[in-house]
């Protein structure tokens, strides 16, 4: 986990998933007036220049926000992700990436309250530097998964956490299985976003089970690949599992994903999964 940069991956397809979900479960749980928190267990630096060499190196971002700047027929949710990322483009030109702590602390309201965990100790310094003087923000040089366990039940009883390791350890897949049992526990009412790579599908497949065994009820899955299944090709699709999600959340994915799959599929080859892991 320490050696993992996500400068190299930043604004590819599962970031494009991963920030159309965050973007989703903010704006609903910003209906209430009522303060929440939002909690990222795994927050990296925060922002990401696409100029830069680990950008740059695969251009990731090319399967990603690239393929989406300058189209005109976007499905609403998926427009008002890519406005969101053009506010952090003001020249009009794709050269910097928000990673999710940024994407939340530009959503969320004054009153609301913001978490951020990072244990790379490059990652950390980044992180803390942006975040300097915001008072609404905490940053710890800290394992995400472990110690934010001690932050719930939140003052505010209403919230998000972001789970996003970078599974680069095996153990990470057994790791969020129980940290989620650890926080539901804990905070059964919370909402939790946990993303997933698909690289060896039998890998996701053991974790989809094991989430189901926990017996935590209103768990849905939503996937975009752009590559069929295969040991060749890296990461071919990632997904994220929410733990009560927004009840509106299902069908903004409905729209989202099939234009998602066919706007960013490798020749043809983009799919995508909308499944209920879970009832209410």
């Amino acid at each position: 986990m320490l050696s993992y940069r996500h400068a190299f991956h930043a604004g590819n397809f599962a970031d494009v998933l991963k920030h159309l979900v965050l973007l989703h479960i903010i704006d609903y749980l910003k209906k209430k007036d009522k303060p929440l928190c939002y909690i990222d267990t795994h927050a990296g630096p925060g922002k990401y220049q696409l100029t830069s060499e680990f950008a740059l190196k695969n251009r990731e971002f090319d399967n990603g926000i690239n393929l989406l700047w300058l189209r005109d027929d976007l499905p609403e949710c998926v427009a008002k992700y890519v406005t969101l990322i053009k506010c952090f483009n003001t020249s009009g030109a794709l050269t910097h990436y928000p990673g999710s702590p940024l994407i939340a602390k530009y959503l969320l309201r004054d009153q609301d309250r913001l978490f951020l965990y990072e244990l790379h100790t490059t990652e950390i310094k980044s992180l803390i530097d942006r975040f300097k003087g915001e008072k609404s923000v905490k940053v710890f040089h800290a394992d995400g998964l472990k110690n934010s366990l001690g932050l719930l039940p939140p003052s505010q009883h209403r919230g998000l956490v972001m789970i996003d390791p970078s599974y680069e350890i095996k153990n990470d897949y057994r790791q969020v299985v129980e940290a989620l049992v650890a926080m539901h526990k804990r905070f059964a009412g919370g909402t939790y976003a946990l993303w997933y790579p698909v690289i060896e599908r039998h890998r996701q497949q053991q974790l989809e089970k094991a989430i189901i065994a926990t017996g935590i009820k209103n768990i849905s899955l939503f996937e975009l690949g752009i590559h069929a299944d295969s040991s060749g090709h890296g990461m071919t699709a990632s997904g994220m599992i929410v733990i009560n999600p927004p009840w509106t959340l299902a069908a903004q994915m409905e729209q989202a994903l099939p234009y998602l799959a066919k706007a960013l599929g490798n020749n043809g080859m983009g799919f995508y999964r909308i499944k209920t892991l879970t009832e209410e």
